[in-house]
C-alpha cells in the first residue's frame, strides 16, 4: 500500500497551485451562537469545478509522464470527483472518461460534459461502478485516478487542511464528511505533521453509515448502496482511507436526513452559502453534538456546493 507523506502534500500544492483557489475561511456569529462555538468554514465550495475533489485530481493528472497521459484519465464517482477529474484532464488537454450513476444529480452530470468528459451511465451500487469502470478502462487503456483510494489523490486533498491551519491558528478540532475518507485521509495526513494536537472528526449520515461502523468495528464494513440525500457520501472506505481514519480520526458522528436538510438551509440563509448536502453533514453534526465541540475552535470543510438548483431537496419532501 502506498501512503502518501507530508513531503507528497508539499509537492502537490505546489504542483496544483496553478489550477486550484486557495479558498477563504469565513465565519459565522449566528452559527456559532447556536453551536455555542467558535467555527471556521473552510469554503471549497467556492473551489474550482465547485469542489475539494479538484485538488487531489489535479495532483494526480499534472503529476503524470507525457506518455501516460497521453492514454487519458478515468475514473467512477457519483459526481465531484467525475467533475475535478473532467476540469483537471481538459486543463492538460487529455481525455477523459468517468462512469456515474445514473442517478446522480444532473447538474453534476451536465458539468461532466462542460468540461469535456465522456460519461457512461451505471447502476447506483459500487458494485456495479467497478464493474461498468473495468468495461470503461479495458476499451480506453486510461490511467485510473481512484476517487480517494489513491496517494496521489490524498496528498491532493491535504493541501485542504495545509491551507486552513495556515489561515486559521489555534484550531482544537477539524472537522470534514466523510464517505470514501479522500478528504478525512487527506486531513489527517496534514495535520498529523502540522498540527497534531488538533482533533480530527468526520461527520457521515445515518443512512449511510458505514465509516461510523467500521470505525467502531475495527474493520471496514461496506455498504454497497445506501440512500441518503448525501449524494457524495455513498460510497465506502478502502484500504487506503481505513489506515488514515483507523489510526487518526477521534470520532464520526452520524445525522439524520432532516438534519442534514436543515443545516444546508441553514447555511444557505445566514451564510448566504450554496453548499450541497455532502458538505451540510459536518454543520448537521456540529449542531447535533453541540457538547463535543462546545467553547472550542473548530475547523469545518465545506467540501462542495454543486447542488440541481432545479431539485433541492427542501422542495423534495
Amino acid at each position: 500500500m502506498d501512503i502518501p507523506t507530508y513531503d507528497d502534500v508539499a509537492a502537490a500544492h505546489e504542483r496544483i497551485a496553478p489550477h486550484i483557489h486557495r479558498t477563504p475561511v469565513m465565519t459565522s456569529s449566528c452559527i456559532d451562537r447556536l453551536a455555542g462555538t467558535a467555527l471556521f468554514f473552510k469554503c471549497e465550495n467556492l473551489q474550482k469545478a465547485g469542489a475539494f475533489k479538484v485538488r487531489g485530481a489535479s495532483n494526480a493528472v499534472f503529476g503524470l509522464d507525457d506518455a501516460r497521459a497521453g492514454r487519458g484519465v478515468a475514473t467512477h464517482s457519483s459526481g465531484n470527483h467525475a467533475l475535478s477529474l473532467s476540469y483537471a484532464a481538459g486543463r492538460r488537454g487529455i481525455p477523459c472518461n468517468v462512469v456515474m450513476p445514473h442517478t446522480a444529480p444532473e447538474a453534476k452530470k451536465s458539468a461532466v460534459r462542460g468540461y469535456g468528459g465522456i460519461i457512461t451511465e451505471c447502476e447506483p451500487s459500487t458494485s456495479s461502478r467497478e464493474a461498468t469502470f473495468a468495461e470503461v478502462q479495458a476499451a480506453t487503456g486510461a490511467e485510473f485516478v481512484h476517487p480517494y483510494n489513491d496517494a496521489r489523490v490524498i496528498a491532493g486533498q491535504a493541501t485542504c487542511a495545509r491551507e486552513l491551519v495556515a489561515q486559521i491558528d489555534g484550531l482544537d478540532a477539524v472537522i470534514a464528511p466523510i464517505g470514501g475518507g479522500g478528504m478525512v485521509s487527506g486531513t489527517c495526513l496534514a495535520l498529523s505533521s502540522l498540527a497534531p494536537g488538533t482533533e480530527i472528526y468526520a461527520a457521515e449520515p445515518e443512512q449511510a453509515d458505514d465509516a461510523c461502523r467500521s470505525l467502531r468495528a475495527g474493520r471496514i464494513i461496506a455498504d454497497d448502496a445506501p440512500e441518503t440525500v448525501a449524494d457524495g457520501l455513498k460510497v465506502p472506505l478502502k484500504e487506503l482511507t481505513w489506515h488514515f481514519v483507523a489510526n487518526h480520526v477521534t470520532d464520526i458522528l452520524t445525522v439524520s436526513e432532516r438534519e442534514i436538510v436543515d443545516a444546508m438551509k441553514l447555511v444557505w440563509k445566514r451564510m448566504k452559502l450554496v453548499i450541497e448536502p455532502s458538505s451540510a453533514v459536518t454543520v448537521a453534526a456540529i449542531l447535533k453534538h453541540r457538547d463535543t465541540f462546545a467553547g472550542r475552535r473548530v475547523g469545518v470543510i465545506l467540501t462542495g456546493g454543486n447542488v440541481d438548483l432545479d431539485a433541492l431537496p427542501w422542495t423534495q419532501q
